[in-house]
C-alpha cells in the first residue's frame, strides 16, 4: 500500500497568510496510513490556504476529537475496519446522526472491499466517496482531496448565505427602526460580499455633520471583523442616537481622503465606495479587497449604498416626527398638571408606571408604547377646570366635586375624535381612570372587566404616584402606607390581578420614581 502512495514531488503553491487552514481528520488504526498520508498532503494548499492533518487511530478517538472541532472539519477519511470490523461505519452514523454534522465531507477507506461493498455502502450511509486503499496513488489522494474540499467551502457558502437570507427576510418585517436597518443593511451587505467574493470585513457609513473639525460617521451595516464598530440604539423610544463613532484611524484616512474627492477611491487598503444622495447625504462603503472591483460589482455596491442611504434617511424622518409628537404629548400633560400646581414629573412617572404595568399584562410591544404615550394626557380634562376648584387647598365641596368629576368626560371628548391609535388609547385612559373595579367610580360607573385596560392600568399607575407626592392639599404618603392602602383597594377600587403585577414588578416602579423626582 505505501508504495502506490509515493510520487515525484512537485512545487507546493505557497498560501496566504492570517488565513485558518482546512482541518482534515485521518481516521485509521495503520500507522503507515498516517505517515504516508503526511508525507503528500503536507506542502497542499487549497483556495490559499494550508491543510492541518488531525490524527485518530480508532473510531472512539475520531468521535472525541469530532466532538470538539464540529463542522470545523472539513474533511474526514475514515478506515472501515478499526477496533471493529464496522468501527468506521458506526463514526458515520455518529458524525451524521448524533453530532448532527452535515457539514464535514466524509471519505470512506478500506483494505478489504469484499467485506464492506461499494454500492451497498454508498447507499445505506450518508458519505461522499467510497475509495478503495489500493486505488489512492499521491496524486488520486489530492485530486479526493481537492474536489471534498471544494464541496466542504461550497456547502459553508450555501450555508452562510442561506443565513444571511433569513436574517434578511426576518429583518424586512420589522424595518421601521434605525436599529432594525442596520440588522438589515449588514445582512444585504453580507450576502453581496459573499457574491462578489470579496473578504468578509466591510463596513457602511453615513455623514451626518462636522465636530471638532472632522465628520462624524453614523454606521450602518458592519460585516466581519468590523461589526464591533456597529452600534444599535437600545429602542425605538430612546432619545435618537446617530450612533456616531470614531472609525479607526486607518479607515478615517481613507473616508476623509473619499470625501474631499468626493468619489469612490481603491487604496491598499481595500475599495471605498462613495455616494451623494439627491438630499445632499454622502456614504461610504469600504469593503475589504486587495484586486481591482469590475464595473459590474461597482454597480451593486451603488445600488446598495443609494437603497440603504434613502432608507436611513426616511427612517430618521419618521423617528424626528415620532419623538416630536411624543415630546407635544408630554409638554400638554405637564402642561396641565402645572395648571392644577403639581409636577410635570408626575405625568412621566405615570407614563412609565403604566408601561411596566401592561408589559406585565402580556401586552404587546405597540401596546405597551401606545400607553405609555397617551397616558401623560389622563387628565387633560382638568383644563376646562375653574383655578379655584382645582387648587382649593381646602375639601371640595359636593357642587365643587361635581364640577371636578366632570374632567374624565372632558378630557375623553376631547381625544375620542382623533383616529390616530395613541389618541384613541389616551381618551379611554382620560374617560376612565376614575373607574372603580366595584362600579363605584365616576362618570359611568363600570366595574371589573367592562373598564378598558388602559383605563384600569391608569388608575393603579395615578392613584400611586398621587398618594406618593406632595399635592396643594396634602403631603406625600410614605411608601409602605401607599403599599398598604393600594393592596386594602384591590378588589374595591383597582383590578386585583393589577395589584398582583403592581407588587411583584415593585422595584422597577420604585426605580422609576427615584429616575423622575419632583
Amino acid at each position: 500500500m505505501t508504495d502506490t502512495l509515493l510520487f515525484a514531488a512537485e512545487d507546493p503553491i505557497a498560501s496566504q497568510p492570517g488565513l485558518p487552514p482546512w482541518k482534515v481528520l485521518i481516521v485509521d488504526d495503520e500507522e503507515s496510513v498516517h505517515r504516508v498520508t503526511q508525507l503528500v498532503l503536507k506542502d497542499v494548499t487549497f483556495d490559499g490556504r494550508p491543510i492541518e492533518l488531525l490524527e485518530a487511530h480508532s473510531g472512539a478517538a475520531a468521535k472525541a476529537i469530532l466532538e470538539q472541532e464540529g463542522t470545523n472539519i472539513a474533511l474526514a477519511m475514515i478506515d472501515v475496519v478499526m477496533e471493529t470490523d464496522d468501527a468506521g461505519l458506526r463514526l458515520v452514523q455518529v458524525i451524521r446522526d448524533d453530532l448532527h454534522n452535515e457539514m464535514t465531507r466524509i471519505v470512506l477507506r478500506t483494505g478489504q472491499p469484499g467485506q464492506a461493498p461499494e454500492e451497498q455502502i454508498i447507499q445505506e450511509y450518508d458519505i461522499n466517496d467510497y475509495k478503495d486503499k489500493t486505488e489512492l496513488t499521491g496524486t488520486k489522494l489530492k485530486t479526493l482531496l481537492y474536489s471534498s474540499l471544494r464541496s466542504y467551502r461550497d456547502i459553508q457558502t450555501i450555508d452562510h448565505q442561506r443565513s444571511s437570507l433569513e436574517t434578511v427576510i426576518h429583518a424586512i418585517g420589522h424595518i421601521n427602526q434605525i436599529n432594525s436597518l442596520s440588522r438589515l443593511a449588514s445582512a444585504i451587505l453580507s450576502q453581496l460580499i459573499s457574491l462578489l467574493n470579496f473578504e468578509p470585513d466591510s463596513i457602511y457609513c453615513s455623514t451626518r455633520r462636522i465636530y471638532k473639525d472632522k465628520p462624524r460617521f453614523t454606521v450602518l451595516a458592519a460585516t466581519g471583523a468590523m461589526e464591533s464598530l456597529l452600534q444599535e440604539a437600545e429602542t425605538s423610544m430612546a432619545t435618537i442616537d446617530y450612533d456616531e463613532v470614531e472609525l479607526p484611524n486607518e479607515l478615517q484616512k481613507v473616508f476623509n481622503q473619499a470625501l474631499e474627492q468626493k468619489r469612490s477611491l481603491h487604496t491598499e487598503h481595500g475599495y471605498i465606495a462613495y455616494h451623494a444622495g439627491v438630499s445632499g447625504a454622502e456614504s461610504l462603503l469600504y469593503i475589504k479587497h486587495n484586486s481591482n472591483i469590475d464595473e459590474h460589482a461597482k454597480h451593486l455596491l451603488e445600488i446598495f449604498s443609494a437603497d440603504v442611504i434613502s432608507t436611513y434617511h426616511t427612517l430618521l424622518l419618521k423617528e424626528e416626527i415620532q419623538h416630536t409628537q411624543e415630546e407635544l404629548i408630554y409638554i400638554l400633560g405637564e402642561a396641565v398638571e402645572k395648571r392644577s400646581k403639581e409636577t410635570g414629573a408626575h405625568v412621566k412617572r405615570v407614563a412609565e408606571i403604566s408601561a411596566v404595568l401592561a408589559k406585565a399584562c402580556g401586552c404587546n410591544e405597540l401596546y405597551v408604547d401606545n400607553i405609555r404615550l397617551a397616558s401623560p394626557l389622563h387628565d387633560l380634562g382638568k383644563i376646562a377646570i375653574p383655578d379655584a376648584i382645582l387648587n382649593k387647598p381646602g375639601k371640595l365641596d359636593p357642587d365643587e366635586w361635581a364640577i371636578m368629576q366632570t374632567h374624565a368626560e372632558i378630557g375623553a371628548s376631547m381625544l375620542q375624535n382623533s383616529d390616530r391609535p395613541i389618541f384613541q388609547l389616551a381618551a379611554q385612559i382620560a374617560g376612565n381612570h376614575h373607574e372603580k373595579w366595584d362600579g363605584s367610580g365616576y362618570p359611568k360607573g363600570l366595574s371589573d372587566d367592562a373598564i378598558p385596560l388602559a383605563g384600569r392600568i391608569s388608575a393603579v399607575a395615578d392613584v400611586f404616584d398621587a398618594l406618593n407626592s406632595a399635592r396643594c392639599y396634602k403631603e406625600p404618603w410614605p411608601v409602605d402606607k401607599t403599599l398598604s392602602f393600594m393592596k386594602e383597594q384591590s378588589g374595591s377600587h383597582f383590578d386585583p390581578h393589577l395589584i398582583k403585577l403592581f407588587e411583584e414588578n415593585l422595584d422597577d416602579i420604585l426605580d422609576i420614581c427615584q429616575s423622575f423626582p419632583d
